[in-house]
C-alpha cells in the first residue's frame, strides 16, 4: 500500500476532487498554502494500492494544469534608499506536487 500526497493548486481542486470520485478512489483534502507565491493549494492525501498507483498519478497528471500568470516581485531598496519599480513578470504555476511513500501499516476504523 502507498501513500500519494498531491499537492495542487486551487484552480484544479473540484475538477481533481470529481476525477478521484469517478475512478473510486478515496482522498483526504487539505487546505493549504503555497511558499513562493503564497496562494491557496489543495494536498490530497490517498492511501491506494501499489497496484493503483499509476492509475492515481495519471489522473492527477491529467487535471493538473500549468499555466502562465503574472506577478508583482517584491519592491528592493538599494543601499541609497532609492528602490527599484517593480514591474510584473510572467511566471509559470500550477501543475502539481506528487510524493508518493509506502505505507507500513493501515488502519480503519
Amino acid at each position: 500500500m502507498k501513500l500519494v500526497t498531491a499537492i495542487v493548486q486551487d484552480k484544479d481542486t473540484t475538477k481533481l476532487s470529481n476525477a478521484f470520485v469517478k475512478a473510486n478512489i478515496r482522498a483526504t483534502r487539505l487546505a493549504t498554502s503555497g511558499g513562493f507565491l503564497r496562494s491557496g493549494n489543495t494536498t490530497f492525501m490517498i492511501a491506494i494500492e501499489d497496484e493503483r498507483v499509476s492509475e492515481v498519478m495519471d489522473i492527477i497528471k491529467k487535471v493538473s494544469q500549468k499555466r502562465k500568470q503574472f506577478m508583482v516581485p517584491p519592491i528592493s531598496l538599494d543601499v541609497s534608499g532609492d528602490h527599484a519599480g517593480a514591474y510584473p513578470i510572467e511566471i509559470e504555476v500550477g501543475g502539481a506536487t506528487v510524493f508518493t511513500q509506502s505505507i507500513d501499516s493501515f488502519e480503519q476504523f
